[in-house]
C-alpha cells in the first residue's frame, strides 16, 4: 500500500485515540456552537441533513430540531452511545447513525442538506471526502463545511509571539485533536470547487481576539460579558478572515 493511501483500520484507530481528548463542554465551544448555528441556518433547506461526525451529539441535537430526519456518519462507536443516550434524554427520535467512515459511507438516500463541521481538517482526503459525500445530495441541496479558521487574529498574534511558526502551522492542541491541516478561506473554498461543488456564499463565524483556553477563563466575567461575545460575533461578519472559523455554503451544479 502507498504510503500516503487511505487505510480504514488506522484512520478507526487514529479516531479513537483522538476522540479521548475530545471536550463537549468547554465554555468557547458551546458559544460557538450557537453562533455556527445562527451563520449557516439562512441558507439551510429544508428536508433532511446528512452530518458528518457527532462528537458527544451537541450539534446534532440542534439539526435533529431544525429537519425533518439527520443521518449522521460517526467513526467512534462511543460518540454514537452518547448521542444516542442525549437524543432519548430529549425524545428525539429523527436521528439515524452510520458508524463508518466518510470514505466508506453509502446509501441510496439523498439530501438536502449535508454539514460538515469541524471535521473536513481530521480527514485524510478533503477533496475525496467532499466529492463522495456531494454523491448524495438531493437536487437542489446544499452542502455546508465548517472549519477552524488558520487566520484567526488569536493564531495570528501567537505567530508574533513565536509560538506558532506561521498561521497554517498546527499547535499541539491541534496535534492532539487529530487535525492534520488548516484553512483560510481561500483555501477552503478551492477545495470544495475542486471537489466538483459550486460556492454561493462563505464567511467568518466570530471575530476572535484570544485563544480558546483564555476565552474559556475569562467568559461569565466582568472581562467577558456577553455583549462583548456578541460583539465579535457582529464583527466576525464584516472581518471573516480573523474569525474563529470559517464556512462556505455549496450546491451541485
Amino acid at each position: 500500500m502507498p504510503e500516503n493511501a487511505f487505510d480504514g483500520a488506522k484512520e478507526r484507530a487514529a479516531l479513537d485515540e483522538f476522540s479521548q481528548s475530545y471536550n463537549a463542554e468547554a465554555p468557547f465551544d458551546i458559544k460557538m456552537r450557537d453562533y455556527m448555528m445562527r451563520s449557516i441556518s439562512p441558507f439551510l433547506r429544508s428536508g433532511n441533513c446528512l452530518q458528518l461526525g457527532c462528537g458527544h451529539g451537541e450539534q446534532t441535537l440542534i439539526f435533529a430540531q431544525h429537519f425533518d430526519s439527520v443521518t449522521v456518519i460517526e467513526g467512534v462507536g462511543d460518540f454514537i452511545a452518547h448521542t444516542k443516550k442525549q437524543a432519548a434524554a430529549q425524545n428525539i427520535t429523527n436521528i439515524e447513525f452510520a458508524h463508518t467512515l466518510a470514505e466508506e459511507f453509502g446509501t441510496d438516500q439523498k439530501f438536502d442538506n449535508v454539514i460538515l463541521s469541524h471535521v473536513l481538517e481530521h480527514v485524510h482526503d478533503d477533496v475525496g471526502v467532499l466529492s463522495h459525500l456531494s454523491r448524495f445530495l438531493a437536487p437542489g441541496g446544499r452542502v455546508f463545511v465548517i472549519v477552524p479558521n488558520a487566520g484567526a487574529a488569536s493564531r495570528l498574534i501567537a505567530v508574533k509571539m513565536g509560538i506558532l511558526e506561521n498561521s497554517e502551522s498546527l499547535s499541539k492542541a491541534d496535534l492532539n485533536a487529530g487535525h492534520r491541516r488548516m484553512y483560510n478561506l481561500d483555501k477552503l473554498c478551492d477545495v470544495m470547487r475542486r471537489a466538483g461543488l459550486k460556492i454561493e456564499h462563505s464567511g467568518g463565524i466570530f471575530f476572535k481576539p484570544l485563544a480558546n483556553f483564555q476565552f474559556d477563563a475569562l467568559m461569565g466575567g466582568d472581562l467577558i460579558s456577553d455583549e462583548f461575545m456578541e460583539g465579535c460575533y457582529e464583527l466576525g461578519k464584516e472581518h471573516p478572515t480573523f474569525c474563529a472559523s470559517i464556512f462556505a455554503m455549496a450546491e451541485k451544479p
